[in-house]
Parts: structure tokens; C-alpha cells; sequence
């Protein structure tokens, strides 16, 4: 039972009811975790649900486990106190050998730190075949950083972890960088000398910690009517815009001396590459990314995007691209909404979504593989401007298709040169006509009929009316076809 513990994987049998051997391995879990504490009564609960952000005493732990098994890849209880184990699970089921093994993992905070890169991590430089590059590189070290430890009221803390806690608090209650840098001193003064050398001393170095994690973004400033994007080394300088002639800042107060230049409107882009090099840097997430290769070779059914028309006339007209599986398929999701709600004042903000297509089903749609690439602000809407706000997007999806950009893949320990290809945009009807440029009013809105429409324009109220315009998709003797009493006689 102790050396073997792929009863893990065994929770219930094919009725449905736990299986003795995994109740058994979960009463023996539970004596193990209490044995290496001391005069405490509750443990992190290790479950699917929990993920050992939640304690709990010896029955509601043995409770979650048989109810939601263990949380993925939890062989070896480093949470719980083991120091080290003989043979640990990789993510294909098999035991492999691992040099690198975490003493105690602070599991809320840590798990910020995976999600950039959208699972665990496995960072272990004597394992790697190839070492990775310089980008990589920097976010290793930076997963290397987090397990460093520091003494705080008496338990341990991780440094990444309260550095992102304190950043947090900074964002939700609107502090200045004086204010936080205080409150970091502050907290400092309760620990160790040797301690204290380990913790940031201010907001400056914290920001370029975190920002190793490629999630920063770029303000750009844009004209207030959407019509010209100060984005260039030519516009940068511009104090006006070259299209309409409005300002590009805020009206001076002459009374003030020193006083910054305040854009008039301004979009925030962040950057995808970093992120879409993230998912190579998980092996469990790099062997996913390669998943829609064979994903339909035994059905004819259409159950991932890789399985559609689409996607193989895709695969034909740019071999090259095809060629190479690890290639990134991307969809992109917009759409206009009110930040605040139901206002009397009309409000139309716009955020532009992109999601990886090479991932599994159950890994495509979530949360942490749906990448938020643009924010813009209103409050008018887009229009057909919308052209000229996604620009910085189109520039990193024309280089990301055409040169493509150096990735190290972790699972087969390689670095290899990644491309990217936007496959399809997914958007109500409207944002369809912003995205496509085809109109959506009128009786020609219809991309699919065009000139063929049945539409017509209402006497008096002169609106376009697409009434009865559907019979003609029924089969060709379909009895409604013909039908003129029920359908035209009112």
C-alpha cells in the first residue's frame, strides 16, 4: 500500500461504489498525514475539490476523498509532509525517477503561478534533454523562486505567494505604490534579518518578478473617435490625431506646473505569444497541445473542431503549416458589453477572447486556456473602426504565422519554432458584420443568400421584413413549399 499507490486511480468500481482498496488507501492517508503533525487537528484536504486550499479533520478529509477521489498527479503527499518518494506518476500513468521533489507547497498562491502556464510544473534542469531558451529560461527560474521559503508568525510562507497576496490587496483596495511599499515594510519588520533579505524591498521589484510571468499588457493610446491608433514609432510623437484632428490628450491645466499628458482614451492589449509558449512549458499541457491529431481517426462524427471541413481544407491548402502537429489553431471570441450594468448612460465596452483549438474538449473551453487579449474602451460603440483598434492583434498573428517564434517543448525536451493560425471568429450577428465587413442591415444582411433573399421592405414602417423567407430551405416536395393558405393568406 505504501509503495504502490495507484489505487488512487481506482475510486469506484463499474456500479459506481468506492472500491475497499481505495478506502483503505485513504485511511492510511489520513494516519500518514496526522503522524507528521503535531498538535493540530485538521489537515489540507487533498481532493479534487479542495486541492488542499480548504483544512479539514480526519472524517471530512476521508469524506472528500472517497466522494471526489485525489486531485491530479497526487502521488507523492508533499503537502502532507513527505519528503521524498521512490517512484512518482508522470502524467502518461508510468513511474518515473525525479530528482526534484518540493517539501511543502503553499497550494492557493502556487497554483496562480501554473495557470500561466495551464498545469503543473515540472521544473528540473538535469532532466532536460535540451536545455530551454532564454525566455523559458527566466520563467523556470521564476517556478524555482516560488519554493523559497521564509518564517512568518510561526509558519512557513512562500515568497512568490505573498508577493502576489500582497499585489492583490493592492488592486482590490486602490492603494498607491507609497501606501503598499508601507505595508510591505511593515510586514517585513516581523521577520528574521535572514529573512527579511529574501523579501522584496518595493513595488518596483515586485512588479518585475511577476512580470516574468508573461502576464503584462501594453496601454495604447488611441483617438477618441477610433479612427487612428497611436501604436507605431512614426505616431508616438503625435499630439493630435492625422485622420480627424482631435487632441490625443486632455485639455493642460495651465495652473499646475508639472502635470503629465492624460490620453483621451486608451485600449490595453496583452500579448499572446508569451501565453501560447506557456502551454509548451508543462509537459502534461505540451502532450495535449498535440491531442487533434488523432482525435478522430476512428469515428466519422464531427466531435472536435479537428474533425470538420474546415480544419482538413485547411490542412491541404498550407501543408507546411500542417506539417508540423505542435502548430497553434486559434478562434476568436468578441463582443460589445456595459461594464456598469443596466446605466441610464449607454456604455459599450469591447474584449476580445482567443482560445486554443489543439487542446482536448475538456481542456479547449476552459477557463484557463481562454486567453483575454484586447480590452476596449467606450463609450460609443466600435463600428467599423473596430479595424483599426485590432491592429497590434493582427501584427502578432501575421508574425506568429509568417516567422513564428522559438518554444521550448518540455515534454519532448526540445526547443522548435511555433506558428500560429487563426481559424475562424465566433461572434453574434452584429460583431460578425464588424469582424467580416459585410453588413448586417438591410436586405442584403444574409451572407448566405446575398442577392438570392426573399426580404422585403415594410410599406409603411419601410424596415426589412424576413418574413416567410424560410420554406425555401425545406426539401424540394415538402407540402409547405406550396402551402399559401396557412402561410400567405393572413
Amino acid at each position: 500500500m505504501m509503495d504502490d499507490r495507484s489505487w488512487i486511480d481506482r475510486r469506484v468500481d463499474d456500479s459506481g461504489f468506492v472500491i475497499d482498496e481505495f478506502k483503505e488507501g485513504v485511511q492510511f492517508f489520513v494516519r500518514f498525514a496526522f503522524s507528521r503533525l503535531k498538535a493540530k487537528s485538521e489537515i489540507k484536504c487533498p481532493c479534487s475539490k479542495c486541492k488542499c486550499r480548504r483544512w479539514g479533520n480526519p472524517e471530512v478529509v476521508s469524506m472528500h476523498l472517497c466522494k471526489h477521489g485525489f486531485m491530479n498527479n497526487y502521488y507523492t503527499w508533499y503537502v502532507h509532509g513527505e519528503t521524498s518518494s521512490n517512484t512518482v506518476r508522470n502524467f502518461e500513468g508510468e513511474s518515473s525517477n525525479m530528482e526534484f521533489v518540493r517539501n511543502e507547497v503553499d497550494a492557493l498562491y502556487h497554483e496562480i503561478v501554473v495557470d500561466v502556464m495551464g498545469a503543473q510544473s515540472e521544473y528540473n534542469v538535469g532532466l532536460m534533454a535540451k536545455g530551454p531558451n532564454s525566455k523559458a529560461r527566466e520563467f523556470y527560474d521564476l517556478l524555482h523562486a516560488a519554493e523559497v521559503h521564509i518564517g512568518a508568525g510561526g509558519q512557513d510562507v512562500i515568497v512568490l505567494s505573498w508577493m502576489t497576496e500582497m499585489l492583490n490587496m493592492k488592486t482590490l483596495y486602490n492603494m498607491s505604490a507609497a501606501n503598499w511599499e508601507m505595508a510591505l515594510s511593515l510586514s517585513r519588520k516581523l521577520l528574521s534579518p535572514k529573512d527579511q533579505e529574501k523579501v522584496l524591498k518595493d513595488f518596483y521589484s515586485a512588479k518585475k518578478m511577476i512580470n516574468v510571468l508573461g502576464l503584462g499588457y501594453k496601454k495604447i493610446d488611441i483617438c477618441v473617435n477610433d479612427c487612428f491608433l497611436y501604436y507605431d514609432e512614426q505616431s508616438k510623437n503625435l499630439t493630435a490625431c492625422p485622420v480627424c484632428g482631435e487632441s490625443r490628450y486632455e485639455p493642460r491645466n495651465m495652473a499646475a506646473i508639472r502635470q503629465k499628458n492624460v490620453p483621451r482614451k486608451s485600449l490595453w492589449y496583452m500579448p499572446i505569444t508569451p501565453r501560447l509558449q506557456r502551454l509548451y512549458m508543462s509537459k502534461k499541457t505540451a502532450e495535449h497541445m498535440t491531442w487533434h491529431l488523432k482525435c478522430c481517426e476512428d469515428t466519422d462524427e464531427v466531435i472536435h473542431p479537428a474533425g470538420s471541413e474546415a480544419w482538413k481544407h485547411f490542412d491541404e491548402t498550407h501543408p507546411t503549416f500542417a506539417k508540423e502537429p505542435r502548430n497553434v489553431r486559434l478562434g476568436l471570441y468578441t463582443d460589445g458589453f456595459n461594464p456598469f450594468d443596466c446605466s441610464a448612460t449607454p456604455y459599450s465596452c469591447w474584449h476580445i477572447f482567443l482560445t486554443v483549438y489543439n487542446l482536448p474538449l475538456e481542456l479547449c473551453m476552459k477557463s484557463e486556456h481562454i486567453f483575454l487579449a484586447m480590452i476596449i474602451a467606450g463609450p460609443k460603440n466600435l463600428g467599423k473602426n473596430i479595424d483599426v483598434v485590432l491592429r497590434p492583434l493582427i501584427d502578432e498573428l501575421n508574425e506568429l504565422w509568417t516567422n513564428g517564434v522559438e518554444t521550448y517543448d518540455s515534454f519532448r525536451q526540445q526547443n522548435f519554432i511555433i506558428r500560429v493560425a487563426l481559424l475562424w471568429t465566433i461572434s453574434d450577428f452584429p460583431g460578425y458584420g464588424l469582424l467580416s465587413g459585410w453588413s448586417t442591415h438591410g436586405k442584403l444582411s444574409c451572407p448566405y443568400c446575398m442577392e438570392n433573399t426573399n426580404a422585403f421592405q415594410l410599406q409603411y414602417g419601410r424596415k426589412t421584413s424576413f418574413f416567410d423567407c424560410h420554406r425555401q430551405f425545406l426539401p424540394h416536395r415538402h407540402p409547405f413549399r406550396r402551402d399559401k393558405f396557412f402561410f400567405l393568406s393572413q
